[in-house]
């Protein structure tokens, strides 16, 4: 477990995404959950030392189900952005492995199946501010990466989690995106608003400016070309000759590569027509 501050933590070392932990005199604020229940259970035990009120909140920073299977196993309430609401609302009440291939982490471990959901209980729409101490922290609705994707600011300490804004080392999910906000999102990173601020990734923890400002490039680029696509009315399986290029901007083990492939294959494929090409009936 790394501390960033003195009560702001994040960990990496369970399978799924970077988890965060923050102790206050509220209580405890879980930031995502690890994929397996049992890893998720130690998670829970390796905070016990830190000293903090009796409340407890784990916070889904978007629909990834890298970041929500393990939810149930955290046992708190859960609270996340209103879209996570439809998102659950279109499921059964049990996770199953069946589905598209998206390139997720949890799509390589084998023992996940029959996990019961753990939808949120408390949900905000554009922003809020919650106070479990002396200062504040802030939740905003920052829906590039993720139709409902949650920032988690801590003003004072200047950190703020941005989930799946930024991606270490490893390719965007597309799928459910809007690359336009994600390029505001981006510069507004960039700005003298979070100057001096710690920014943590959701897969790969605290980034330079250097990682955000190689995230902006690589999104615009992509959204460009995919905008060229959709101009000459391309078959969504053009989206396809886009990943080589993408996958070459960023630094990552071979063994990942396939994974990789996939998840730009689907997300770029979902966002093509999704985004960009004309419903039936609509004038081209």
């Amino acid at each position: 477990m790394q501390s960033l501050k003195k009560n702001i933590h994040i960990e990496d070392k369970y399978a799924g995404v970077t988890l965060g932990a923050v102790n206050l005199p509220g209580g405890m604020i879980y930031i995502d959950a690890p994929l397996i229940p049992e890893d998720a259970r130690a998670w829970r035990a390796d905070l016990l030392g830190l000293e903090c009120g009796p409340k407890r909140l784990l916070i889904h920073l978007d629909t990834n189900i890298d970041r929500i299977i393990g939810a149930r196993a955290m046992d708190t309430k859960v609270f996340a952005h209103e879209n996570l609401t439809q998102f659950f609302n279109n499921r059964s009440g049990t996770f199953k492995t069946q589905g598209p291939n998206t390139g997720a982490e949890w799509e390589s471990i084998p023992r996940l199946s029959n996990i019961r959901w753990a939808p949120p209980q408390i949900t905000y729409s554009e922003k809020t501010t919650f106070y479990w101490g002396e200062t504040p922290f802030v939740f905003e609705h920052h829906p590039g990466a993720d139709l409902g994707a949650t920032w988690v600011i801590f003003p004072e300490e200047k950190v703020v989690f941005v989930g799946d804004t930024i991606t270490k080392n490893q390719p965007p999910f597309f799928a459910n995106a809007n690359l336009p906000h994600w390029l505001e999102d981006l510069e507004l990173l960039a700005s003298k608003k979070y100057q001096g601020y710690t920014i943590v990734s959701g897969r790969g923890g605290v980034c330079a400016s250097s990682t955000f400002e190689k995230q902006r490039q690589l999104i615009e680029n992509t959204h460009k070309k995919l905008t060229a696509l959709a101009e000459k009315n391309a078959k969504v399986e053009e989206t396809e000759k886009l990943i080589p290029d993408i996958l070459s901007s960023l630094r990552f083990l071979v063994s990942e590569k396939e994974a990789y492939t996939q998840r730009l294959r689907y997300g770029l494929k979902e966002y093509y027509l999704r985004n960009l090409v004309p419903e039936e009936g609509e004038d081209k």
